[in-house]
Parts: structure tokens; C-alpha cells; sequence
């Protein structure tokens, strides 16, 4: 467990996917992969959520495979037994918590406010994600370390390439992006080169962030 939080914090990026086919998910993923990002979380609002992360799993063996979008622990169960490494959620479900460590895999399960944020943490989550990161921004992030200087916090929900300096230095540990960083646009052209060289611009950016804090 500890070897897969820490490469997902080392790169600092998580890349969360909805793709549409198991062929589509490899190919973004790969292409995230030779940028940089070591981490896709597939959500469970994809069609065959399930069998996403099986295959990815199975395939992609120097990427973690995480499960996204996670609302129950029977749902976190059964990501974690088709392959998933971690999961999160956009909420905070204590028993979502235990059953991820009762697996012995990373939780990061989602809080927006402070006693959220805690009561979190206190229940054993690895990263605490804020959940919508844009509603309060990088300043919320700021007032938020202050008093709780000890929680990983991750900020996801409308984050890009311009906000995640900020974020991090703010405190955060690490950023999800979506669409951010897997544009449609580019999916849709099968433009590998291009989210490649977006993912490689998020692990940059991300460096150079914590290098100046």
C-alpha cells in the first residue's frame, strides 16, 4: 500500500478517465503514462466500470489502477477484487474507508469542510479529496493547512494546468484532473501526442510548484 501512495504522491497527479471502450482507456493511459502521470482513477459512472479497471489492471502494469466515483464499500469491494490499487470517493463514507483497508489498498475518500476534512483523516484516509476543489479554490486549501497542517489534501473538480501551482502550493499533495487532462477533443482525434505532452506539462508544473514552496 505504502509503495503505490507513494508514487502517486512522487508525480503528484492523478489523472481521472471516463472512456468509453476498454481500447480507448488503454490508449489515454498509455499516453498519460509517457508523460509522466503513474495514475488513472476510473469512475464508476462509466458503462462497465468494472470491467475498465480489470482489463487496465491486467494490461498496464507500470500504471496504478484506481476506482473513482466510489458511493459504497460494496462497490469499493468490487473495484478492489477486479484490480483496483486505491479508491475514492466524492463523498465521505466511513465504512468506504474501512473496507478499502481492510484490503490493505489507498482511500481517499471526499470532504469539503473542516470537520469533514478531519473526520476523514481520523478514520484512516491516505489523501483527503477536496471535493469541488474550484467552489473554494487555492486560498481555501491555505486556511485549511493552517490548523491541519498533518492531512493530505488533494483538490479535484475543475483544477487545470493554471490552477494546480497554486494548489500546490497552497499545500496540497497532489491534484486530480479530468477533462483537464484527458481534453475530448484530443480523445476523440486519437491525439496521443497531444495528452502526452499535457500530461507531461501537469508533472512539470507540479515540480516546479514544490520546488518553490
Amino acid at each position: 500500500m505504502l509503495g503505490v501512495l507513494d508514487r502517486i504522491l512522487d508525480c503528484g497527479v492523478v489523472a481521472v478517465l471516463r472512456a468509453d471502450s476498454s481500447s480507448e482507456l488503454l490508449d489515454v493511459s498509455k499516453a498519460l503514462r509517457e508523460g509522466g502521470v503513474v495514475a488513472i482513477e476510473v469512475t464508476m459512472t462509466v458503462p462497465g466500470a468494472l470491467k475498465l479497471i480489470e482489463e487496465a489492471a491486467s494490461q498496464m502494469q507500470d500504471t496504478i489502477v484506481g476506482v473513482g466515483s466510489v458511493l459504497d464499500p460494496e462497490t469499493a469491494r468490487s473495484a478492489i477484487l477486479a484490480g483496483a490499487e486505491y479508491v475514492v470517493s466524492p463523498i465521505l463514507n466511513l465504512d468506504v474507508i474501512q473496507m478499502a483497508k481492510r484490503y490493505g489498498k489507498v482511500v481517499m475518500p471526499g470532504a469539503f469542510t473542516p470537520t469533514e476534512i478531519l473526520t476523514a483523516w481520523q478514520a484512516g484516509a491516505d489523501v483527503v479529496k477536496v471535493f469541488p476543489a474550484s467552489a473554494g479554490g487555492p486560498s481555501y486549501f491555505k486556511d485549511i493547512k493552517g490548523p491541519l497542517p498533518q492531512v493530505r489534501l488533494m483538490p479535484t473538480g475543475g483544477v487545470d494546468i493554471k490552477t494546480t501551482p497554486e494548489f500546490i502550493k497552497a499545500g496540497a499533495c497532489a491534484v486530480g484532473a479530468g477533462s483537464a487532462m484527458a481534453d475530448k477533443v484530443a480523445v476523440a482525434n486519437r491525439d496521443w501526442k497531444k495528452l502526452t505532452e499535457t500530461a507531461s506539462g501537469f508533472v512539470e508544473v507540479v515540480r516546479k510548484a514544490r520546488e518553490g514552496v
